[in-house]
């Protein structure tokens, strides 16, 4: 019986990778999670009585009696952004930024399941500013996310000087603005949720300015990254 083989590959034409489907789908599961984390806070903070998204912190979505919309939000966001950390990791070849981005990621799932305090008189009839925390999921969800948030401007450079090493510089400099753009939102949001006096009414609309920045930064690096992996 006649043995039939495949013919070989032209001299140098690039090897199939099977890992290329899978990177793919990784970064296009990064890609989503942005857009659905802002859709979902927008929609929420606008139907949601009493909450005012220009004062109050998006986790503060997470309490209430339809807090579990919130939670969920975070767990699925996070979930989604842990993938697109791997996909970065096998795109790119480095350790540090996707790293970061999974630091994010695990941050976002940790806010879903550690629901914060209340902040800013919200909900109704609490105080602006609690003196201690009221129990241990809080006290949690603040370290997540001091460490989450700390995790994103230095992914920024890091991606900022990986994107100058390999002379693309439009990027390079992207990266760099949103570190800027995300430290100032994220310094001027902490001051209002301080109880800033000039500020306070506004901490939620520059604590959604940081994170919008971030998720924007995210989301067009996986969609870019995911254009240039075959499938």
């Amino acid at each position: 019986m006649r043995t039939i083989t495949p013919p070989s590959p032209a001299p140098g034409a690039p090897m199939a990778d099977p890992h290329d489907r899978t990177t793919k789908r990784l970064l296009q599961c990064g890609a989503i999670a942005g857009p659905l984390f802002v859709v979902a806070f927008l929609v929420q903070g606008a139907v949601r009585a009493h909450y005012d998204p220009l004062r109050h912190p998006v986790s503060s979505l997470a309490l209430g009696e339809h807090g579990w919309i919130q939670a969920a939000t975070f767990i699925v966001a996070g979930l989604l952004t842990l993938a697109l950390a791997v996909g970065l990791r096998r795109a790119l070849k480095g350790f540090w930024g996707p790293a970061l981005v999974g630091v994010w990621g695990l941050h976002l799932v940790g806010a879903g399941i550690f629901t914060t305090d209340p902040m800013s008189g919200y909900p109704p009839g609490t105080p602006d500013l609690l003196q201690e925390y009221s129990g241990l999921p809080a006290e949690l969800h603040d370290l997540i996310s001091l460490v989450g948030f700390a995790a994103i401007p230095v992914a920024c450079v890091v991606f900022a000087v990986r994107f100058a090493r390999t002379r693309e510089l439009g990027w390079a400099a992207y990266s760099a603005a949103s570190a800027v753009a995300f430290g100032t939102a994220f310094v001027l949001c902490n001051m209002a949720f301080a109880q800033n006096p000039s500020l306070v009414a506004y901490g939620g609309l520059f604590q959604r300015i940081a994170v919008t920045v971030w998720w924007v930064f995210l989301t067009l690096l996986a969609v870019r990254l995911a254009r240039r992996t075959p499938a």
